[in-house]
C-alpha cells in the first residue's frame, strides 16, 4: 500500500510534532507514513510574527494539500486562522500537550525573582502584554526563531537576554523540559487559544482518510480547543491583538448520578483581552458542558465585548473577520 504523505514545516519542532502523529497513525491503523517538508512564508521571514499577516505558517501546507502533493498536514492549532478553508477539514485533534507557557532564565531565577529592568524575550504580543501587566518593571523584547535560537538568547556564550517565554508544549515535544526554569501559572500568563494542540488537516472529499485520521481524535481536547477558538473568532481580533484563552475539561459523575456533576463533564473557559502595554485588560470565565463548547466561547467573548473589549483591541487592519494569527508554537 502506498505510504500516506504527511506535509510538515521543516523546523525541529514541526518535524517532531508530525513524527508523533505519524507514529500514532502507524500504531492505530497500521498505515505507513512519510514526512514531506513544505517551506512556508513564515519560515522564510525574519519579521515579528504579528507583522507577517494571517496564516503564514499554514498557507503553503494548505496549497500542497489542495494540489494533492500531500495527503494530510499537521499544524500547531494556534497557527490556523479561525475561518475554515473550503475543501479542507480538521479530521483529528490529538490529545493536547500541557498548554501553559514556560519561562527559561539565564541564572535560574523564577519570574517573581527577576529584578526590575530584566529583559524577557518572547515572540507573541499576548505574552508581551501579560509580562507588562505583571507590574514587575520587566522589559519585554520581541524575538523570532526556532526553539534553539530562542534558548541561545539566554543560555550560552552569546546570551543577551535574562529570560525567554516559550510554549511548554514545544519544549515537551522536543524532549527539553529539563531546561524549563518555571512553568507559568495561567493566572499570570494565560495561553493563546489552542496552544499545545495539534490540528490534523486533510481534504474533505477524502472520506476514507478523514475516517482513518479520526482514530487520533481526542474528544476532550477538541472540546477545549473549540471553546477557545470560538471565543477568538467572536472577538474578530486582528493579528496584532493580544487575546488569550484557556479551557479545561473537568470530569464529572456519569449521567444519571445523584452526586454533584450529575450531568457529566464540565468545561471551564477563561478568556482575556489586553492592551499591548499591559495597562488595560478584561478577564472573565464561563462554564458549561463540552457539547456546548462553541456556544460557551461565543458567549464569553460577547461578555468581554459588552465590557469594552473592542476598545482595548482597537482598530486593526485585517483581511477579514475571524482570522487571528498568533504565530508558531515556537
Amino acid at each position: 500500500m502506498t505510504p500516506l504523505r504527511l506535509g510538515t514545516r521543516g523546523s525541529a519542532l514541526a518535524m517532531a510534532q508530525s513524527g508523533h502523529v505519524a507514529d500514532a497513525l502507524r500504531a492505530a491503523a497500521g498505515r505507513q507514513v512519510e514526512l514531506v517538508e513544505v517551506v512556508t512564508t513564515g519560515d522564510r521571514s525574519a519579521l515579528p510574527v504579528h507583522r507577517l499577516g494571517v496564516g503564514v505558517f499554514v498557507s503553503a501546507l494548505r496549497d500542497a494539500l489542495l494540489a494533492r502533493e500531500i495527503d494530510f498536514a499537521v499544524h500547531s492549532y494556534k497557527d490556523l486562522p479561525t475561518a475554515g478553508h473550503p475543501g479542507l477539514c480538521v479530521a483529528a485533534v490529538p490529545q493536547r500537550e500541557d498548554p501553559r507557557d514556560a519561562l527559561v532564565t539565564r541564572d535560574g531565577r523564577v519570574l517573581a525573582e527577576l529584578p526590575p529592568g530584566a529583559t524577557v524575550g518572547t515572540g507573541a504580543l499576548r505574552r508581551i502584554a501579560q509580562v507588562n501587566a505583571l507590574g514587575l518593571q520587566l522589559t519585554a523584547v520581541p524575538i523570532r526563531g526556532n526553539v534553539d535560537t530562542r534558548l541561545r538568547r539566554v543560555r550560552g556564550p552569546e546570551a543577551d537576554l535574562d529570560a525567554v517565554v516559550l510554549a511548554r508544549a514545544g519544549l515537551a515535544r522536543l524532549g527539553r523540559t529539563a531546561e524549563i526554569t518555571e512553568t507559568l501559572d495561567p493566572m499570570l500568563m494565560l495561553p493563546a487559544p489552542a496552544q499545545g494542540a495539534l490540528a490534523v488537516e486533510c481534504r474533505i472529499d477524502d472520506q476514507e482518510l478523514v475516517e482513518l485520521l479520526g482514530t487520533l481524535d481526542h474528544a476532550p481536547t477538541r472540546s477545549a480547543v473549540t471553546a477557545e477558538r470560538a471565543f477568538l473568532a467572536t472577538l474578530e481580533a486582528g493579528c496584532s491583538a493580544p487575546v488569550a484563552a484557556y479551557a479545561v475539561i473537568a470530569e464529572g459523575e456519569p449521567a444519571g448520578s445523584t452526586a454533584e456533576g450529575e450531568d457529566g463533564d464540565e468545561i471551564y473557559l477563561r478568556g482575556a483581552v489586553l492592551s499591548p502595554d499591559g495597562s488595560r485588560d478584561i478577564r472573565l470565565s464561563r462554564t458549561g458542558t463540552p457539547a456546548d463548547a462553541a456556544e460557551i466561547g461565543k458567549a464569553l467573548a460577547a461578555e468581554l465585548l459588552d465590557l469594552g473589549a473592542d476598545t482595548i483591541l482597537g482598530p486593526v487592519d485585517r483581511p477579514g473577520a475571524g482570522t487571528q494569527q498568533f504565530g508558531s508554537t515556537e
